[in-house]
Order: C-alpha cells, then structure tokens, then sequence
C-alpha cells in the first residue's frame, strides 16, 4: 500500500502517514525501524504494509517508494 509522510519525530523514530484517502495512519519505532529508514521527511511518497482494519489498522513497515 502507498502513502504519504505526514509526521515524523526523529528521536522517538514515530510518525503518521496520509493514506490516499487523507485518513492519517500512526506508526511506531518498530515499524519504522523494519524498514531501514535513516529519516523521513513530510511529503515524501513511502510504501508501508499493515495488519488489521478500521480502527484496527496498523502500520508493520514504512520504506521509501521506489518506481
């Protein structure tokens, strides 16, 4: 699935993400460290894989798109 950074917080490597829906989606260090980020910086096209739906969704993995 494709988003959108919305926030990032480089000490507690936590964030969010616009779905492009615009429903904002949080991720936590655990996710952001799976995918090998150094740092993400707003507006940047990411890809990230989840688990769950609705109220239950979260975010397992955020990576930089690649085309």
């Amino acid at each position: 699935m494709q988003a959108t950074s919305y926030t990032y917080d480089s000490e507690t490597r936590r964030g969010s993400v616009l779905l492009d829906d615009g429903t904002p989606v949080e991720f936590d260090a655990a996710a952001f460290d799976a995918g090998g980020l150094r740092l993400l910086r707003p507006g940047q096209r990411v890809r990230i894989e989840t688990e769950g739906t609705g109220a239950g969704l979260r975010i397992t993995l955020v990576t930089l798109q690649t085309l």
